[in-house]
């Protein structure tokens, strides 16, 4: 019974110092400005900057066009490209020479050459070759243009091959008619996509930078040898200094999915408790990992750029945020793993766009837990040893 009663004490005892130490940590936040700035602008910083400006939805192409015919048809054609969402139509040639200044001067992404026997072929039912020249500099950018340009022209080769067979009295028929249904993202646009990983890389960057400053910021102010003598053990210090900015980090998380909704129109379709529970456990490793730079770092610009280089470069990378992991080489899809970002984002995605459960990402979480005991153990042993030696 005592034994009992002198653990629970000693509980107690525990949560008593910890409180005292993030008590501690909150009153020395308040007066680090830059500290703040990091913490509370720089999330609405990234995700205003990155919303908008990462962006792979390719519109309002600007296209130049050589008419060889100047028929019914061919203008019929050029109305279609004109009226969708994808062409702009800046120039008509009068040459088909001028064709290359336009796309060395960047006048022009895409040319399009209509041949002089353009109706004639096709009401007599032959063939009819379209040319497209694409600037193929972004071969990305060219890919996505060249399809934009076959669907197009595709939906208007049925359109007047329909028109052609009834004019000359053919029943004509399509045998098979393809509709696709676009799960998740019926729009197919690009913010949806990049939002979950918008929030993860803003996370795991401010998380990282903010705690590992903490423990490095004692060593600097020589009050290091105070927590040496006090009652603290490491593993105490440590969730002392990770809980207040834990709690931060909640916060911005909760605004940043706000603003993703008011913004973007990105909304959670999924449990909300489900990612809650899930973002405590992703900022607890990324706290960890903060905890982890700050032990190892002797002054705080070195902390400062090892978290910095640690969080930033592998969360946009490497975490499948902008680049799929699928794509990657072998080896550096091993390399990935490095990353919590790249674990949370499927989280992510699981949960604000698809709306399934847990156990469709269960293995994730079981990694993120992983990765955050071991950092924050070794965390622990290298704090007890650095202390012990003071």
């Amino acid at each position: 019974m005592k034994s009992l009663k002198q653990l629970v004490n000693n509980i107690l005892n525990s949560f008593s110092l910890i409180l005292a130490v993030s008590k501690k940590e909150i009153r020395q936040l308040k007066r680090d400005y830059r500290l703040l700035f990091v913490i509370f602008f720089f999330p609405v910083f990234l995700l205003v900057i990155f919303g908008y400006a990462v962006n792979f939805d390719v519109k309002h192409i600007k296209l130049a066009v050589y008419d060889g015919e100047k028929s019914e048809l061919s203008r019929e054609l050029i109305n279609s490209l004109q009226n969708s969402n994808y062409f702009d139509i800046v120039f008509y040639l009068s040459d088909i020479n001028e064709a290359d200044n336009f796309l060395d001067q960047k006048s022009a992404q895409c040319v399009l050459v209509i041949p002089e026997d353009f109706s004639r072929k096709i009401f007599s039912r032959q063939d009819v070759t379209l040319q497209y020249l694409i600037d193929g500099v972004d071969g990305n950018t060219a890919a996505i243009i060249k399809n934009y340009v076959s669907m197009a022209t595709f939906d208007m080769s049925n359109n007047i091959t329909q028109d052609v067979y009834a004019r000359l009295g053919i029943k004509s028929y399509k045998p098979i008619d393809i509709e696709p249904i676009f799960w998740y993202n019926p729009s197919l646009q690009t913010t949806t996509f990049l939002v979950p990983g918008l929030i993860s890389m803003i996370l795991l960057i401010t998380s990282v930078i903010s705690i590992s400053l903490t423990l490095v910021r004692e060593k600097e102010r020589g009050t290091q040898e105070q927590l040496n003598i006090s009652q603290l053990n490491s593993f105490e210090l440590l969730i002392g200094k990770i809980l207040p900015y834990l709690s931060i980090a909640l916060i911005n998380a909760t605004f940043i999915l706000i603003a993703s909704y008011i913004l973007f129109g990105v909304e959670v379709k999924g449990s909300f408790t489900e990612l809650i529970l899930t973002t405590l456990l992703f900022l607890f490793a990324s706290a960890s990992l903060g905890i982890f730079i700050s032990v190892v770092s002797d002054s705080q610009q070195i902390a400062f750029t090892l978290g910095t280089f640690i969080s930033l470069l592998p969360s946009v990378i490497l975490s499948g945020f902008i680049f799929p992991i699928d794509n990657m080489p072998w080896a550096v899809q091993i390399i990935t793993n490095i990353t919590p970002a790249k674990f949370f984002i499927v989280i992510l995605r699981n949960i604000m766009l698809k709306g399934v459960g847990y156990e469709t990402y269960i293995m994730q979480i079981i990694y993120l837990l992983i990765f955050a005991m071991f950092l924050l153990t070794l965390a622990t042993i290298i704090s007890r040893r650095k202390l012990s030696s003071l």
